[in-house]
């Protein structure tokens, strides 16, 4: 049975893709792996075989969930500053 893992593009760098799993495990990889043009931000869902081997080449992009996860991100920030008194730190 075949199921799929969600992965964030974190970072690109030279020939290499960064991306973190939603366990917060990061994953350095070649961009030649995919068949995608990655953006940092991206959200990818990767097949994942039955004996737990992703298929890079196969994952799809999906930009709807990167913009969701996106405005809830900003919705946490915008409640912290809400919430922020807005002093300085002292030791």
């Amino acid at each position: 049975m075949s199921t799929e893992r969600r992965y964030a593009v974190d970072r690109l760098d030279a020939g290499t893709v960064v991306l973190v799993d939603d366990d917060g495990r990061s994953t350095a990889l070649p961009k030649s792996r995919f068949c995608l043009a990655l953006e940092e931000g991206m959200i990818l869902f990767v097949p994942i075989d039955g004996s737990g081997t992703p298929d890079w080449y196969a994952a799809r992009g999906d930009h709807a969930a990167a913009d969701e996860i996106t405005q809830e991100t900003q919705g946490d920030l915008d409640e912290l500053q809400r919430r922020d008194p807005g002093g300085d730190v002292e030791l």
